[in-house]
C-alpha cells in the first residue's frame, strides 16, 4: 500500500508527539512495514484512513498498538558488556557500601526502554551473585518499563530462543536459565521475580514512582528522540535518581552535560550531581 508524504507526516508527527520519537523523511519506508499488515488485517483503504481511526478511538488502544509496532525491540543479553563490569566493579560495592553507612537496605534500579527484557534480565543475573556474595542485607529491586505491550508480554514470559541467550555467559545460564530442550531457554523463577515489568511512556512529564533510584539503566532507547526530547527526559529522569546515583545510556548517545545535573564518569555513565 502506497503512503504518501502527506500521509507519512501526519503518522510522523502522531508518533513524535505521542511517544517522542521522531521519524526522518529515511523512515518512510521502515513505517510502511511496520503498519502493512495493520492496515490489511484492519480493512483500512489507505494510511489516512487509518491515521484517523488512530486519532478517534477514544479508547487509547489503537494507540497503544501503533505505538509498539513503531518501537524497536532490538536487544540482546549483556548488550555492551563493559557497563555489566563497571557495575560489578565499581557502582555496586560504592552504592551497597553506602547504603549500609545509612542503614538503608534497598538498592532500586529502574530500566527505561527494557524491550524484551534481556537487559532487566542481565542486571538480575549480576545482582543474584552480588547480593549473597558481597551485599548480606541488602535487597534489589529491579523496575523494568516499556512502551511497547507485546515486547512487555516477551519479557514477562522470559523464554528465549538458544541464540538469544548465547551471549549469556556460560555461569549465569547454568545458574539462572532453564533449557526447555525445544530450542527454548527460560529465565529461572528466582530471576524473574527480582524484576517486575510495567508499562510506561517515556513522555510522561511526571513518573508514577513514589521513591527514586540509586541507579537508572536508559540506553539505545533516546537514539530515536531529538535533542530537545532528549534534554527533557535527561531531565525528569534527575528528578528520579538519588544524589550520587548513575545513569547508563547507549555508547552511541550523547548527554548535555552544560545542564549541570550529570558528571560525565566515562563513556555513556554518568553520576547525578
Amino acid at each position: 500500500m502506497n503512503l504518501s508524504t502527506r500521509e507519512f507526516h501526519l503518522i510522523k508527527n502522531l508518533v513524535y508527539d505521542k511517544f517522542g520519537i521522531h521519524l526522518g523523511e529515511h523512515k518512510k519506508s521502515l513505517v510502511v512495514q511496520r503498519l502493512q499488515k495493520e492496515l490489511w488485517n484492519g480493512g483500512f483503504s489507505s494510511f489516512k484512513e487509518y491515521y484517523d481511526y488512530v486519532t478517534q478511538d477514544s479508547s487509547g488502544q489503537a494507540l497503544r498498538i501503533l505505538g509498539d509496532l513503531i518501537s524497536t525491540n532490538h536487544t540482546y543479553f549483556f548488550r555492551e558488556e563493559a557497563h555489566f563490569e563497571f557495575l560489578k566493579s565499581t557502582v555496586l560495592p560504592q552504592l551497597t557500601a553506602s547504603l549500609q553507612d545509612r542503614g538503608e537496605k534497598e538498592l532500586r534500579i529502574w530500566c527505561a526502554g527494557c524491550s524484551s527484557g534481556e537487559e532487566p534480565y542481565s542486571l538480575a543475573m549480576i545482582l543474584s551473585d552480588y547480593d549473597v556474595e558481597c551485599s548480606p542485607g541488602i535487597e534489589s529491586y529491579i523496575l523494568a518499563t516499556d512502551i511497547a505491550a507485546t515486547a512487555l508480554r516477551k519479557a514477562v514470559a522470559g523464554v528465549y530462543a538458544k541464540d538469544q541467550v548465547s551471549r549469556v555467559p556460560l555461569l549465569y545460564r547454568m545458574r539462572y536459565l532453564e533449557n526447555l530442550y525445544d530450542g527454548q531457554w527460560m529465565v529461572k523463577e528466582k530471576i524473574r521475580k527480582k524484576v517486575l515489568f510495567r508499562r510506561l511512556n517515556l513522555m510522561r512529564r511526571e513518573y508514577p514512582f513514589k521513591k527514586c533510584f540509586q541507579i537508572i539503566f536508559c540506553r539505545n532507547v533516546m537514539i530515536y528522540f531529538d535533542e530537545s526530547t532528549r534534554n527533557q527526559m535527561t531531565a525528569r529522569f534527575s528528578r528520579y535518581l538519588e544524589p550520587g546515583g548513575y545513569l547508563f545510556i547507549g555508547h552511541s548517545e550523547t548527554l548535555d552535560r552544560s545542564s549541570g545535573l550529570y558528571q560525565f564518569i566515562q563513556p555513556a555513565v554518568y553520576q547525578r550531581e
